[in-house]
């Protein structure tokens, strides 16, 4: 497996927002379009719920774009960043959910926030691990003196893709297809942001320290997604996605010298009831740590894990000197764990 290992000394998150869709999708709601196929498959109501643990999940606007809520929760974060939107290096969007294939979704979220022609736009995705990898790559160019400040964006639309599946799974009740296509059903819309700064110029910062990643490309084919349609391979899905988080955790344990009972918060990406267990049983982790999202917004993406950190913040879950691990695993399978002193 690859190792990547990323460790920072002067770099800060200065600014941390998210926004939730506004229009709810209830589990049962689904399942009352799907009842014809159900039947036929013999299979009782409630499966979202007690299998996968969500009740209900997100959706935005019909015709809302991926780069109008990127901007829009980008504006919250740089506001809250106190960062003159002039001094922005480089805006990195990481959402699997995109406006078109070209040109980036990162030059239109540029333009509508008008940041500066010198800043850096691009598009980085790697599934629902993409915006982990957009903040090591933002950290990398603070610490490395490219730039003192840039911005990471994510924004995840599931309306047409459930709407598509639902649609799909009327029309073609087959076993193997509603198997391979249930956890489509589990995703939700949302959008995060946040500000990464140079310490010395962002002074009430909260510290990213970085991490490392492990890679399990063996297993790429799990799970593979189009524009209106995923297919998940589940159960060798979770097997396979959870060796590789083992992997990387005790690797961050060994390089670090991390102690689970030493952190105060897990934020961590969530797909369901099933996963998030899963996680904490397979590294012993405290699940009283883990502040749960999946079970009133699904599984949103990249979105997910800055989510959980920017929901515990504004809750006040999180104060000064917490120590925080984001973690999380993505389709074809990539792990990463980092650390954040709060």
């Amino acid at each position: 497996m690859a190792k990547a290992v990323q460790r920072y000394r002067d770099v800060v998150i200065s600014g941390l927002a998210h926004l939730d869709a506004p229009n709810v999708l209830t589990s049962e709601a689904i399942e009352e379009e799907l009842a014809p196929t159900l039947r036929r498959l013999r299979l009782r109501p409630g499966l979202m719920r007690t299998v996968a643990g969500i009740g209900e999940r997100r959706l935005w606007d019909v015709g809302t774009m991926p780069s109008t809520a990127a901007a829009a929760v980008g504006e919250l974060a740089l506001t809250r960043s106190g960062v003159a939107r002039e001094d922005i290096g480089a805006l990195i969007n990481t959402s699997v959910d995109r406006d078109y294939l070209e040109p980036s979704t990162a030059s239109i979220v540029h333009g509508r926030m008008q940041l500066p022609p010198m800043a850096l736009n691009l598009d980085l995705g790697n599934a629902c691990l993409g915006f982990l990898n957009g903040m090591s790559l933002v950290a990398a160019m603070i610490e490395q003196g490219e730039i003192d400040h840039g911005l990471v964006v994510d924004a995840e639309g599931s309306r047409f893709v459930v709407e598509s599946t639902i649609a799909r799974l009327v029309a073609d009740p087959d076993p193997a297809s509603f198997r391979a296509q249930f956890a489509t059903l589990t995703l939700g819309s949302g959008a995060a942001a946040m500000v990464l700064s140079r310490r010395d110029l962002a002074p009430d910062g909260h510290r990213f320290l970085g991490g490392l990643s492990r890679a399990g490309t063996e297993h790429a084919q799990l799970c593979t997604g189009q524009r209106d349609e995923m297919s998940t391979d589940a159960p060798a899905l979770l097997v396979a996605g959870l060796a590789v988080a083992a992997a990387t955790w005790k690797e961050a344990v060994d390089s670090f010298g991390w102690d689970a009972t030493g952190f105060d918060l897990y934020a961590v990406h969530q797909i369901s009831k099933v996963h998030t267990r899963a996680i904490c049983d397979t590294l012993n982790l405290d699940r009283d740590r883990f502040p749960l999202i999946y079970p009133t917004f699904g599984n949103i993406g990249p979105a997910s894990i800055p989510t959980v950190l920017s929901k515990a913040v504004d809750s006040g879950r999180l104060v000064s000197g917490d120590r925080v691990v984001l973690m999380g695993i993505g389709s074809g399978i990539n792990a990463t764990a980092a650390e954040v002193l709060w």
